[in-house]
Order: C-alpha cells, then sequence, then structure tokens
C-alpha cells in the first residue's frame, strides 16, 4: 500500500457535472459522513462530480462530498500551482480516509466555499500521512505530504466528518472577514 500509482481522475470512466456547493449553515455541513464503498457507481459518479466542480471553481484546492449536498466520506484535493504547496500529488479523491500520523502543528489562514465571507487561523499538522481509498478500483492507497497539501487534507477529512474550520479556529479573534473573493 503506497501512493497514488497509476490512478488519475480518468479511470473514473465517467465525466463529471458541477454540482452546487452549499454554504453554512446548511445542516449536511454539522454532520459526519457516511462511509462508502469505492467501487460502488455511485460513489464512482460522486468522485467524478467533486473534480469537476472542484475544476470550474477559482481558487478551490478541495470538495468534499458535504459540500455539494451528500453526507458521505469522499472528498476530491489538487493543490497543484498553489504557492504554498511543496509536495504534489495531483488530482486525486479519497474515499473513507483517515489521518494516520500528523505531526510539525502550525497555524496559519483557512478559506472556504462553504463558508465564503470569512477566513480563519487554524492550527494544523505540515506533516502528514493519509490513508483511504481511491474510488472506481477500491484500492487502499497511503499518502505522505507536508506543507499545504497537508492543510488541505485535514480541511476535506474534517468536512467528511461534519467539521468546518470554524470549528478549529482558537477563538473570536482567529476569525476574519474575507477581503479576497477568487
Amino acid at each position: 500500500m503506497s501512493g497514488l500509482g497509476d490512478w488519475t481522475p480518468e479511470t473514473l470512466g465517467v465525466p463529471g457535472e458541477v454540482r452546487p456547493v452549499v454554504t453554512a449553515p446548511e445542516a449536511v455541513l454539522s454532520r459526519a459522513g457516511t462511509e462508502v464503498d469505492p467501487t460502488a457507481p455511485e460513489t464512482v459518479r460522486l468522485a467524478a462530480d467533486l473534480i469537476a466542480t472542484m475544476r470550474v471553481s477559482p481558487g478551490c484546492v478541495g470538495l468534499a462530498a458535504p459540500q455539494i449536498g451528500v453526507s458521505a466520506q469522499v472528498f476530491a484535493v489538487d493543490v497543484t500551482g498553489h504557492a504554498k504547496a511543496v509536495t504534489l500529488h495531483g488530482v486525486f479523491v479519497l474515499c473513507n480516509a483517515r489521518v494516520v500520523e500528523a505531526t510539525r502543528w502550525k497555524a496559519a489562514r483557512e478559506g472556504c466555499m462553504s463558508v465564503p465571507d470569512l477566513t480563519g487561523d487554524v492550527k494544523r499538522a505540515s506533516r502528514l500521512v493519509v490513508e483511504g481509498e481511491l474510488p472506481g478500483t477500491g484500492r487502499t492507497v497511503r499518502l505522505t505530504t507536508d506543507a499545504f497539501e497537508a492543510r488541505a487534507l485535514q480541511h476535506e477529512i474534517d468536512h467528511c466528518a461534519g467539521k468546518l474550520f470554524l470549528d478549529r479556529v482558537a477563538g473570536a479573534h482567529a476569525v476574519h472577514q474575507r477581503k479576497v473573493y477568487l
């Protein structure tokens, strides 16, 4: 069990549809998502929809199923081209992901499409090991990452657990009005 291997979005074999992104306080955002069968046709379609929606959303580096109204443990990430990214795994989707190891905690500013008017200072691990299953193949993978990609993974895993970045800030002093809209 290791990296993504030859998995790409094309492995899904279905085109994705762009779905509307829900915003807080929508109830689905505060509910823990259910585990999924990564080989089920509805999971494969969901993965394709997450990628399609992420690709048309400026500045989006990750999107979880609850953000498109589906209470499931599935998310897409792509930090390619982001200035703060160090390790890059390209575009990928994980199902039923969990953090295996988290170290080197640092606070940094985060935003979210589901909380469009605010950003917040959130302390997260900057070195991370995550395990999850690839949609379509069901293969279990282990990703080791750092910096911005590690932050993005933790943010999306939180969505799948029914948490927003606002649940992780130290207090009201760590929440800020968004100044730039992408």
